[in-house]
């Protein structure tokens, strides 16, 4: 489910629509519709919510247009809500790893997953500067929807991620409130998933080109467990020129529609990634760490060094093991051997690297503060270029 709102210049909220997220997703291609090749087999939905019980909910803000009104606008963001095992099982913790690849950026709650080896609550993406909103209304909602426990002390430490939209949106302006998180939460589902111009993705730029959300899963064979890992990033990072696309140099290839900054400079690799991987193989904590770890080699395959200035954050969960953070008594366990783990890492990268192409595809073109515009990749020429290096899928291609 994702809900949009229309923000008037005026302190005027209109909600104008909200959209189950699978006729959404099916309103608009996705890569593999255009023909890219990809390796791996995905789920039925192609989408981190192949994993049975995680749910995924957008609040999407867009309102404005012209001149940056610091608190006014325009506004062009949102909020991303993973529920690890759906709304009804909210309060029972998941094994989670997470990984840095590039640490200018943020992802709360990481010290305490890093301790405890569990991811306790959902997982939230929005921008920079509206963290510590979103941080606090996430605890208001767990309060809201989870009793205390047994000893009467009901405590969070909330994972809340973030990339920069600050060249579409105004950043500074605030515009993300309690309210928006809860609608995130409240209409999260398993269905499939919006992607784009959505929720925490709605101002977010990628390889130059407009970015945001983006998702895939890859389905591993009986022989294998018959396990799902599913992926979602939020994608606001590279410089065209580094973009690839099924081993394609793309980001040479079609080279019009440059985002600039308001200095008129080509825009550096200044952006970030944020990267939610699941599964319901059973692995512990230790193990989802090296998890985390495979999806930076799905973010190369696309092309990016991971730069200075982004910030790329890596959090890996499995919904397996429920009940295993249990207080009292001891706890039994089922785990995957290392020596099996060979397939699920492969499948991340896959699942990866396809969740930041789908991202690219389903973006839209967006003009933002100050007239600055982002254009989307474009798909026909997309398709000429795959063409050209003998790499379209053409019994796909639509």
């Amino acid at each position: 489910m994702s809900k949009r709102y229309l923000l008037p210049a005026t302190t005027t909220l209109i909600l104008i629509v909200a959209l189950i997220a699978i006729a959404n997703a099916q309103s608009k291609p996705r890569a593999r519709d255009l023909g890219v090749p990809f390796d791996g087999a995905p789920g039925p939905l192609n989408s981190i919510t192949d994993v049975k019980g995680i749910e995924v909910g957008h609040t999407t803000l867009i309102s404005g247009e012209g001149k940056l009104q610091v608190g006014v606008g325009p506004v062009r963001t949102g909020v991303t809500a993973i529920i690890p095992r759906g709304k009804q099982s909210a309060n029972d913790p998941v094994f989670a790893g997470w990984f840095s690849l590039n640490g200018n950026g943020e992802m709360t709650g990481t010290t305490w997953i890093e301790e405890s080896g569990f991811l306790e609550g959902p997982i939230m993406i929005t921008n920079t500067h509206s963290v510590g909103v979103v941080r606090d209304a996430t605890i208001a909602w767990r309060i809201k929807h989870g009793p205390p426990d047994s000893s009467g002390y009901w405590w969070s430490l909330p994972i809340v991620a973030e990339t920069y939209d600050g060249f579409l949106n105004d950043t500074n302006g605030f515009h993300v409130k309690p309210n928006h998180v809860f609608d995130a939460l409240d209409s999260a589902r398993s269905s499939a998933v919006s992607e784009g111009n959505v929720g925490g993705g709605t101002g977010m730029m990628c390889y130059g080109f407009k970015g945001g959300i983006g998702t895939s899963s890859r389905k591993l064979d009986q022989n294998a467990g018959g396990y799902t890992v599913g992926v979602l990033v939020q994608a606001n990072f590279g410089r065209r020129n580094q973009l690839r696309i099924a081993g394609v140099p793309v980001g040479t290839e079609i080279t019009e529609g440059t985002p600039t900054s308001r200095f008129g400079e080509p825009r550096d690799d200044v952006g970030s990634i944020i990267i939610v991987v699941a599964t319901d193989a059973p692995l512990l904590s230790h193990q989802l760490k090296r998890l985390a770890r495979r999806a930076a080699l799905g973010v190369a395959r696309t092309g990016s060094a991971s730069g200075n200035g982004s910030g790329d954050i890596f959090v890996a969960f499995s919904t397996a093991n429920p009940g295993a953070s249990q207080p009292t008594g001891t706890v039994q366990l089922s785990m995957l051997p290392n020596e099996r783990m060979n397939q699920l890492f492969e499948a991340t990268v896959q699942a990866t690297e396809e969740a930041i192409i789908n991202a690219l595809v389903a973006a839209e073109t967006m003009t933002g503060i100050d007239g600055h515009r982002v254009t989307a990749l474009p798909h026909e020429r997309l398709k000429q270029v795959l063409k050209k290096y003998n790499r379209l899928n053409e019994t796909k291609s639509k």
